[in-house]
């Protein structure tokens, strides 16, 4: 167990990431912060410091106990790092996706009169209108 290691091989360690590249890219890319700063990969992490991470749509943090000296099994990961995200956050991997979506078989032609008056009612129903709905993939002009 070392005093000190890099963020990117700590996150990899702890299973953050996938890979060390990923969790490289993750910290160029301004979504790892330790005390609401920036950190470049090469950053020392020691034991006690908190963690923010952004991925995709979710702010995870941690606070580190202790350093690993190689990747971990999911088991031992507590052991070592302390997940203080607040379960507000983790209730949006839950939420009910907000889009509506209507999607026609490729090569079923256009819409016929019916078809047509029954997506414009879905659409309605939920007050979208039909340039937000992308219907199918046909990019001819209409004569």
């Amino acid at each position: 167990m070392a005093e000190s290691d890099r963020i990117d091989k700590v996150l990899w360690a702890l299973r953050i990431y996938k890979t060390r590249t990923e969790a490289t890219e993750a910290c160029k890319g301004g979504k790892v912060k330790i005390d609401g700063s920036n950190v470049k990969p090469s950053r020392l992490v020691k034991p006690g410091e908190t963690i923010s991470i952004h991925k995709g749509i979710i702010q995870y943090i941690y606070k580190i106990k202790q350093i690993p000296a190689h990747r971990l099994g999911a088991k031992l990961v507590p052991d070592h790092a302390e997940n203080l995200t607040p379960q507000a956050e983790l209730d949006k991997l839950h939420a009910p996706v907000e889009t509506f979506f209507l999607r026609r078989e490729r090569g079923s032609g256009r819409p016929t009169k019916k078809e047509r008056r029954e997506m414009e009612e879905a659409w309605d129903k939920f007050d979208i209108t039909a340039y937000e709905v992308d219907e199918y993939d046909d990019d001819d002009d209409e004569a």
